[in-house]
């Protein structure tokens, strides 16, 4: 092998290894593609959909209400995969579910994003500090909080779903959109 070969091939592999690394770190401490494979966050997320999530965002700023949030769930779940819902109560506050809509503090929320009316009445319950009080957006086929007897703490989240990448006939970023009625 002469120098020039051994010269272009070292830099070669330096310039693979720094990729690598640039890829691992920007996937685990910043930005993360995940794909979705249920049907609790229709019709604002589609199966299959590929999701951009900010790992990094939380550390910044707490979670608002309307949300879109990636997070490993409570510990009493024993899947290992992250589920990605949407932040409905926050802490201390009074969540109900009742004549098909979500109350908080006894107040109604505006919810454009559902498709179908709730068909199920839960609560009320308040949520405690540290923890968040959060629903799929397909609401009567989605394992959430109301579900799971358990609460999710602030420090089980991942990171906030900003928008969808893949396919690209569904690319868009996903809006808080929540607000009272």
């Amino acid at each position: 092998m002469d120098k020039k070969f051994r010269d272009i091939l070292k830099e070669t592999v330096s310039v693979i290894v720094i990729a690598l690394v640039l890829a691992l770190v920007l996937r685990n401490f910043v930005v993360e593609g995940r794909v979705i494979t249920t049907a609790s966050m229709l019709p604002t997320v589609q199966l299959q959909d590929r999701v951009l999530v900010l790992r990094f965002f939380y550390h910044f700023e707490e979670a608002k209400r309307g949300d879109v949030i990636m997070f490993q769930p409570p510990d009493i779940i024993t899947t290992p995969d992250p589920y990605l819902k949407r932040v409905i109560g926050l802490p201390g506050e009074t969540v109900e579910v009742k004549n098909e809509k979500v109350y908080i503090n006894g107040v109604a929320l505006k919810e454009p994003y559902l498709a179908d009316p709730i068909n199920y009445d839960y609560g009320p319950v308040v949520v405690p500090p540290g923890c968040l009080f959060v629903m799929g957006d397909n609401r009567n086929s989605s394992y959430d909080s109301h579900e799971w007897n358990a609460w999710l703490t602030e420090d089980h989240l991942l990171g906030k779903a900003i928008g969808i990448y893949w396919p690209l006939d569904h690319i868009k970023l996903l809006q808080r959109e929540v607000s009272f009625e």
